[in-house]
């Protein structure tokens, strides 16, 4: 701006003041201005914006407004991208990452307006919304965060300022919420402000937006020069980082810049004085909103473009960023950061079991080393030119010596680089959630055997009595006369009525006998093969009805691959274009072509990014992840609700690389095998794969058994005694029913006999006495008598 000179007032006001903000509006006015800025508070903006109107002077605001419906501002520019715009790029980003579930947190009523697009997407996409306010005024959101802990809620977007956000980071590190498990999405444009320094390797998902385009040097320059200006005067606030520009000080330094490039655009142009009670409205004032709005800038937050018909700023690029680890590549819990209050260079930066192994190399071996994290990141892939890149490729270039990683020891590999003796074996297995303890039930006796196994032994206990039955009658030597007292008698009787011989196989069933024994050969071997059967029946019950009735058990909808490919409700996968993925694309085993069948047919939802996504989505939703044995031992140890499932698929090893012909190779294997033999390779495995430790099911003490467990014999004896009560009535008035029929034939009889004797006969009246008294017995032995 050459031959200009810019000049500002600034007025600090009571931002719930309106009537303290015109005052000061006009104020100004009265000095003569070409543009208001602020206030940022809308409680008292509307009253500014009235002024701004009637006198026609450009009103700029740099903070988010929510735009009325009816606005007739014509005199009103807003540098802050439009709140529908960013609505819809957060629902974009949620749609990228797939989430299902998702946890809304906002600070004030303004975050429900900004996140209009959002809420309404559940009636569009299969995703489920909880909405949570922070509690107004109070900076500590613990009690919130811990219900969120409780709920499981891993998907989080908090709608809230930067000064909140950095005190949430805090809260959020000391709950111990800043883990893989948990993704963190924050609508506010300074995340990048705020020092994630701490967090960096926690492992936690963080996200946000940024509005400032820093990949432009002249943008790069002028935050330089701001970071040096601002380090030179007071202490940046709490939770930003030292010197950093603001995106509030961004826009309002394109909102000057936008004011002075105009001013300089408008030629012939003059300021007056202007007095808000005369009404005069400044005649400059509509071609000067016409240069802002027709004109286009880049500025510090890019490119701006101003609507012609409201003045808000529409077009505009948003970056996505991230918390990452400086891009290198480690795995938990094979080489990690260390982590430390005091600053650490060379080897000590790191630790893990990969470091614990190259240090007792390099004891065995005398040599010394130096630490290189691979700079792409990758352990070694070919491309289609057969090119490979990450460790693989530092070998063959010879960058690097060893590749002491989980580096899996396969065919292709092999050809391109050395690998020594593996010093861990692993496989594939299947990560899921621990299945659901079932106590026992009131009838909890009967789960020893299983229903089928229950229904055999009844129709074993039949068909064993019909053919006791059967072969009873059939054999002579079951016969025999009921009255020893009448040897001349022709009547014989059989003990194995069709109900006796179902009284003795019950009688056996139970251990108790009965008074029925068999005396013929054949039907004594039935007898014998149905006592030898009921004791390995009875025998096996009783020694499972003790674990059944005392120690709780484990309900798992699936134990095996095989389980998983019989079935479709579980959805199954693994990481998308990791070795496990091709394992499955590869194998010609039939079970493993239907689950790589199942997977490929829903590769947006079978397959994930990587592993820590996949652990969520086993823990959030019905989901198996097929991954390396030895991460799921690494996971199960610090997340008790997770356990591995079945075998291992496959079996593959984890070998220290080195270059074509590297006279290493030979010594290093001797030193693994060494170490292999003296125990310390499982020792190191010990000491990184420990967790917290989850209680163990197995070790549980037998609880004495209540009502709730062995209540149901009860109701069984309870209902037996009924059973027989009902019985035992209907066949008393059988029986009742039975002897008045007999007892009337009798006397009929015994009056017919009396009729044909002597009346003085003694003997008549003893049989007379005995026929009435005497009816239940045999009429054969009372015609002996």
């Amino acid at each position: 701006m050459p031959n200009t000179t810019l000049t500002y007032d600034i007025q600090r006001i009571n931002l719930f003041d309106g009537f303290e903000a015109s005052r000061r509006a006009c104020d100004q006015l009265a000095l003569g201005v070409v543009a208001l800025f602020g206030p940022s508070h809308s409680s008292s903006v509307s009253a500014v914006q009235s002024i701004c109107n009637a006198l026609e002077v450009p009103h700029i605001q740099t903070r988010w407004k929510h735009p009325s419906v009816d606005n007739k501002d014509t005199f009103f520019i807003n540098l802050y991208p439009e709140y529908s715009a960013i609505a819809r790029a957060i629902l974009d980003v949620v749609t990228f990452f797939k989430w299902k579930k998702l946890t809304v947190v906002y600070e004030d009523s303004t975050g429900l307006m900004r996140m209009q697009e959002l809420i309404k997407a559940p009636a569009k996409l299969s995703l489920k919304i909880k909405i949570r306010q922070l509690t107004p005024g109070n900076m500590d959101a613990r009690p919130l965060l811990k219900e969120l802990k409780k709920d499981k809620e891993f998907f989080v977007l908090f709608d809230c300022s930067y000064r909140m956000a950095a005190e949430l980071l805090n809260q959020l590190s000391s709950m111990g919420m800043m883990t893989e498990y948990y993704h963190f999405f924050f609508t506010t444009l300074d995340l990048f402000a705020l020092d994630l320094e701490p967090y960096r390797y926690s492992g936690v998902n963080m996200t946000g937006f940024r509005l400032l385009n820093t990949d432009d040097p002249r943008v790069a320059a002028t935050m330089d020069q701001w970071a040096l200006d601002r380090l030179q005067g007071p202490k940046q606030e709490s939770g930003l980082m030292d010197g950093v520009m603001t995106t509030d000080a961004a826009l309002m330094y394109d909102a000057v810049f936008m004011v002075a490039v105009a001013s300089q655009r408008a030629t012939q142009m003059t300021v007056s004085s202007l007095q808000c009670h005369r009404h005069k409205p400044w005649r400059f004032g509509p071609r000067f909103m016409n240069l802002f709005k027709e004109a286009q800038w880049d500025g510090l937050t890019g490119r701006i473009v101003l609507n012609k018909t409201d003045g808000l700023r529409r077009d505009f690029d948003l970056d996505i960023i991230s918390l990452k680890e400086d891009g290198t590549h480690r795995e938990n819990p094979y080489v990690m950061q260390k982590k430390s209050d005091k600053e650490l260079s060379g080897n000590d930066r790191f630790e893990g079991y990969c470091l614990d192994l190259l240090k007792e190399l390099s004891n065995i071996l005398g040599f010394t080393y130096e630490v290189k994290l691979v700079t792409d990141g990758k352990y070694g892939a070919q491309n289609d030119k057969g090119e490979w890149n990450g460790m693989v490729r530092e070998l063959i270039d010879h960058i690097a010596d060893l590749a002491v990683a989980p580096l899996t020891i396969t065919y292709v590999r092999e050809k391109s680089i050395d690998f020594s003796k593996p010093f861990m074996t692993l496989g594939i297995s299947i990560l899921y959630r621990k299945p659901n303890g079932t106590n026992p039930g009131v009838f909890s006796f009967l789960n020893p055997l299983s229903p089928d196994i229950w229904m055999y032994v009844l129709l074993a206990c039949t068909g064993v009595s019909c053919v006791l039955f059967v072969i009873a009658r059939f054999t002579p030597y079951e016969w025999y006369n009921p009255h020893p007292c009448n040897p001349s008698s022709t009547l014989i009787e059989n003990n194995f009525t069709l109900l006796n011989s179902f009284w003795f196989g019950v009688g056996a069933l139970m251990r108790q006998g009965s008074e029925l024994m068999p005396k013929a050969l054949s039907t004594r071997i039935v007898g014998g093969i149905w006592w030898f059967f009921t004791l390995i029946i009875i025998s096996s019950y009783t020694a499972n009805l003790a674990a059944f009735l005392t120690v709780e058990r484990m309900d798992a909808p699936i134990d095996s691959a095989d389980d998983l490919a019989k079935q479709t409700r579980i959805e199954y996968g693994a990481v998308r274009d990791g070795s496990t993925m091709t394992f499955f694309k590869k194998s010609k085993i039939s079970t493993y072509e239907k689950m790589w069948a199942f997977m490929s047919s829903r590769k947006n939802t079978a397959l994930v990014k990587n592993n820590r996504e996949g652990i969520t989505r086993v823990l959030t939703t019905d989901y198996a992840m097929l991954m390396e044995s030895t991460s799921i031992e690494y996971i199960s140890q610090r997340n008790c609700n997770l356990t591995q499932i079945g075998g291992l698929i496959d079996s593959k090893g984890y070998g220290v690389g080195t270059p074509i012909g590297s006279p290493y190779r030979d010594k290093v294997t001797i030193a693994i095998l060494q170490l292999q033999e003296e125990g310390k390779l499982h020792m190191m495995k010990e000491k990184w794969w420990r967790g917290n430790g989850c209680p163990e099911e197995d070790n549980k003490e037998a609880n004495a058994l209540g009502v709730e467990n062995i209540g149901g014999i009860f109701i069984v004896l309870a209902a037996g005694l009924v059973l027989s009560v009902f019985v035992a009535i209907g066949e008393f008035i059988y029986k009742a029913r039975r002897n008045a029929d007999i007892e009337e034939v009798s006397r009929k009889e015994g009056r017919a006999l009396l009729l044909e004797g002597d009346d003085d006969d003694d003997d008549d009246f003893v049989l007379h006495y005995m026929l009435s008294t005497f009816l239940p017995l045999d009429r054969t032995c009372m015609e002996a008598f």
